[in-house]
Protein backbone atom coordinates (compact mmCIF):
# COMPACT_ATOMS: atom_id res chain seq x y z
CA UNK A 1 0.00 0.00 0.00
CA UNK A 2 1.73 3.04 -1.22
CA UNK A 3 1.15 6.35 0.74
CA UNK A 4 -1.80 8.31 -0.97
CA UNK A 5 -3.44 4.40 -0.32
CA UNK A 6 -2.99 4.43 3.48
CA UNK A 7 -4.77 7.82 3.02
CA UNK A 8 -8.10 6.95 1.33
CA UNK A 9 -7.51 4.24 4.34
CA UNK A 10 -7.69 6.46 6.82
CA UNK A 11 -3.97 5.24 8.02
CA UNK A 12 -1.34 6.95 9.10
CA UNK A 13 0.60 8.32 6.58
CA UNK A 14 3.77 10.52 5.11
CA UNK A 15 2.28 13.20 2.81
CA UNK A 16 5.49 14.19 0.82
CA UNK A 17 5.61 10.86 -1.17
CA UNK A 18 3.88 8.67 -3.95
CA UNK A 19 2.55 11.71 -5.49
CA UNK A 20 0.64 13.33 -3.11
CA UNK A 21 2.50 16.96 -3.07
CA UNK A 22 2.04 17.23 -6.91
CA UNK A 23 -1.87 16.48 -6.26
CA UNK A 24 -1.73 19.02 -3.82
CA UNK A 25 -0.19 21.49 -6.23
CA UNK A 26 -2.80 20.83 -9.40
CA UNK A 27 -5.63 21.42 -6.89
CA UNK A 28 -4.15 24.69 -5.72
CA UNK A 29 -3.94 25.76 -9.12
CA UNK A 30 -7.64 25.18 -9.28
CA UNK A 31 -7.96 26.57 -6.43
CA UNK A 32 -6.44 30.06 -7.07
CA UNK A 33 -8.26 30.34 -10.21
CA UNK A 34 -11.78 30.27 -8.27
CA UNK A 35 -10.65 32.40 -5.71
CA UNK A 36 -9.15 35.07 -8.54
CA UNK A 37 -12.33 34.81 -10.62
CA UNK A 38 -12.89 38.73 -11.70
CA UNK A 39 -16.85 39.53 -10.95
CA UNK A 40 -17.30 39.38 -14.94
CA UNK A 41 -16.61 35.88 -15.17
CA UNK A 42 -18.89 34.74 -12.18
CA UNK A 43 -20.62 32.38 -14.56
CA UNK A 44 -17.88 30.43 -14.28
CA UNK A 45 -18.01 29.39 -10.61
CA UNK A 46 -20.37 25.93 -10.87
CA UNK A 47 -18.24 24.49 -13.61
CA UNK A 48 -15.07 25.71 -11.70
CA UNK A 49 -16.56 23.74 -8.47
CA UNK A 50 -17.36 21.07 -10.13
CA UNK A 51 -13.52 20.49 -11.12
CA UNK A 52 -12.27 20.89 -7.98
CA UNK A 53 -14.71 18.53 -6.34
CA UNK A 54 -15.03 14.57 -6.30
CA UNK A 55 -18.84 15.13 -6.12
CA UNK A 56 -21.23 18.31 -6.67
CA UNK A 57 -24.52 18.46 -6.65
CA UNK A 58 -26.35 20.66 -9.06
CA UNK A 59 -26.94 24.85 -7.69
CA UNK A 60 -23.89 24.34 -4.94
CA UNK A 61 -22.62 27.55 -3.95
CA UNK A 62 -19.41 27.93 -1.87
CA UNK A 63 -18.66 31.67 -1.97
CA UNK A 64 -14.92 32.60 -2.72
CA UNK A 65 -12.47 32.40 -0.87
CA UNK A 66 -12.51 28.64 -0.25
CA UNK A 67 -9.32 26.58 0.54
CA UNK A 68 -8.99 22.80 0.50
CA UNK A 69 -6.26 20.21 -0.04
CA UNK A 70 -6.76 17.91 -2.91
CA UNK A 71 -10.86 18.43 -3.71
CA UNK A 72 -11.02 14.78 -5.27
CA UNK A 73 -11.90 14.37 -1.61
CA UNK A 74 -15.36 16.27 -0.75
CA UNK A 75 -18.71 15.35 -1.76
CA UNK A 76 -21.87 18.15 -1.52
CA UNK A 77 -25.16 17.61 -1.84
CA UNK A 78 -27.47 19.38 -3.60
CA UNK A 79 -28.55 22.95 -2.89
CA UNK A 80 -25.11 23.37 -0.57
CA UNK A 81 -24.43 26.99 0.36
CA UNK A 82 -21.30 27.87 1.96
CA UNK A 83 -20.49 31.28 2.84
CA UNK A 84 -17.14 32.91 2.58
CA UNK A 85 -13.57 31.55 3.92
CA UNK A 86 -14.96 27.94 3.60
CA UNK A 87 -11.71 25.32 4.92
CA UNK A 88 -11.86 22.07 4.37
CA UNK A 89 -8.71 19.65 5.24
CA UNK A 90 -9.59 16.83 3.04
CA UNK A 91 -6.78 14.49 3.39
CA UNK A 92 -9.73 12.01 4.46
CA UNK A 93 -13.10 12.10 2.68
CA UNK A 94 -15.31 14.59 3.53
CA UNK A 95 -19.38 13.69 2.70
CA UNK A 96 -21.69 16.68 2.66
CA UNK A 97 -25.62 15.59 2.11
CA UNK A 98 -28.24 17.97 0.62
CA UNK A 99 -29.21 21.24 1.86
CA UNK A 100 -27.10 21.83 4.13
CA UNK A 101 -25.74 25.84 5.14
CA UNK A 102 -22.67 26.87 6.26
CA UNK A 103 -22.04 30.29 7.74
CA UNK A 104 -18.73 32.54 7.06
CA UNK A 105 -15.18 30.67 8.42
CA UNK A 106 -16.76 27.36 8.64
CA UNK A 107 -13.60 25.21 9.33
CA UNK A 108 -13.46 20.93 8.35
CA UNK A 109 -10.79 19.46 9.56
CA UNK A 110 -10.40 15.92 8.67
CA UNK A 111 -6.23 16.09 9.36
CA UNK A 112 -4.25 15.61 12.49
CA UNK A 113 -0.83 14.83 13.69
CA UNK A 114 -0.26 12.05 16.35
CA UNK A 115 -0.24 13.30 20.06
CA UNK A 116 3.24 12.07 20.97
CA UNK A 117 6.11 14.64 20.38
CA UNK A 118 8.63 11.89 19.29
CA UNK A 119 5.89 9.83 16.92
CA UNK A 120 4.66 13.56 15.26
CA UNK A 121 8.49 14.21 14.30
CA UNK A 122 8.24 11.18 12.02
CA UNK A 123 6.02 13.36 9.80
CA UNK A 124 3.35 10.92 10.08
CA UNK A 125 -0.52 12.46 9.18
CA UNK A 126 -3.85 11.05 9.27
CA UNK A 127 -7.09 12.13 7.64
CA UNK A 128 -10.05 10.40 9.51
CA UNK A 129 -13.35 10.83 7.27
CA UNK A 130 -15.93 13.51 8.26
CA UNK A 131 -20.12 13.04 7.17
CA UNK A 132 -22.44 15.80 7.37
CA UNK A 133 -26.05 14.77 6.99
CA UNK A 134 -28.91 16.60 5.22
CA UNK A 135 -30.59 19.75 6.25
CA UNK A 136 -27.66 20.87 8.41
CA UNK A 137 -27.26 24.38 9.36
CA UNK A 138 -23.45 25.34 10.85
CA UNK A 139 -23.34 28.75 11.89
CA UNK A 140 -19.91 30.98 11.55
CA UNK A 141 -16.45 30.21 12.50
CA UNK A 142 -17.16 26.46 13.58
CA UNK A 143 -14.80 23.93 13.31
CA UNK A 144 -15.49 20.07 12.81
CA UNK A 145 -12.90 17.86 13.87
CA UNK A 146 -11.59 14.70 12.00
CA UNK A 147 -13.98 11.55 12.33
CA UNK A 148 -17.54 13.57 13.40
CA UNK A 149 -20.44 12.89 11.90
CA UNK A 150 -23.81 15.32 12.22
CA UNK A 151 -26.98 13.79 12.10
CA UNK A 152 -29.76 15.07 9.63
CA UNK A 153 -31.47 18.43 10.40
CA UNK A 154 -29.07 19.44 13.05
CA UNK A 155 -28.13 23.18 13.67
CA UNK A 156 -24.53 24.12 15.03
CA UNK A 157 -24.11 27.39 16.97
CA UNK A 158 -21.98 29.63 15.57
CA UNK A 159 -18.13 29.39 17.24
CA UNK A 160 -18.65 25.73 18.26
CA UNK A 161 -15.92 23.51 18.28
CA UNK A 162 -17.94 19.85 16.95
CA UNK A 163 -15.48 17.11 19.00
CA UNK A 164 -17.91 14.15 18.90
CA UNK A 165 -20.94 13.11 16.99
CA UNK A 166 -24.17 15.14 16.59
CA UNK A 167 -27.00 13.11 16.60
CA UNK A 168 -30.05 13.85 13.95
CA UNK A 169 -32.97 17.16 14.97
CA UNK A 170 -30.97 18.56 17.03
CA UNK A 171 -29.34 22.07 18.05
CA UNK A 172 -25.85 22.01 19.52
CA UNK A 173 -22.99 24.59 20.32
CA UNK A 174 -19.99 25.32 22.60
CA UNK A 175 -16.80 24.42 23.10
CA UNK A 176 -16.66 21.22 22.93
CA UNK A 177 -20.17 21.05 21.00
CA UNK A 178 -23.15 20.02 22.67
CA UNK A 179 -26.80 19.16 22.34
CA UNK A 180 -28.76 22.13 23.62
CA UNK A 181 -32.13 20.53 22.72
CA UNK A 182 -34.61 18.95 20.00
CA UNK A 183 -35.88 20.76 16.82
CA UNK A 184 -39.68 20.36 17.90
CA UNK A 185 -42.89 21.40 15.63
CA UNK A 186 -42.82 24.73 17.23
CA UNK A 187 -39.91 25.69 15.81
CA UNK A 188 -41.76 25.51 12.41
CA UNK A 189 -43.39 28.51 12.98
CA UNK A 190 -40.08 31.23 14.13
CA UNK A 191 -37.53 32.87 11.69
CA UNK A 192 -35.52 33.72 15.22
CA UNK A 193 -35.91 32.50 18.70
CA UNK A 194 -39.55 33.33 19.23
CA UNK A 195 -39.91 35.49 16.41
CA UNK A 196 -42.97 34.22 14.26
CA UNK A 197 -43.33 34.14 10.60
CA UNK A 198 -45.67 37.18 8.97
CA UNK A 199 -46.49 35.61 6.05
CA UNK A 200 -47.64 31.91 4.86
CA UNK A 201 -45.84 31.42 2.56
CA UNK A 202 -43.16 29.02 4.66
CA UNK A 203 -44.93 26.20 5.18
Amino acid sequence: MNQKERMLANLPYKSWLDGLPEELKANRKKIYRYNNLPPEEWDQYPALLKEILGKCGEHAVIEAPFHCDYGYNIEVGEWFFANYNLVILDTGKVKIGDHVLMGPNVSIYTAGHPIHPETRATGYEYGIDITIGDHVWIGGSCVIMPGVHIGNNAVIGAGSVVTKDIPDNVIACGNPCHVLREITEEDRDCYFKDRRFDTDDYK
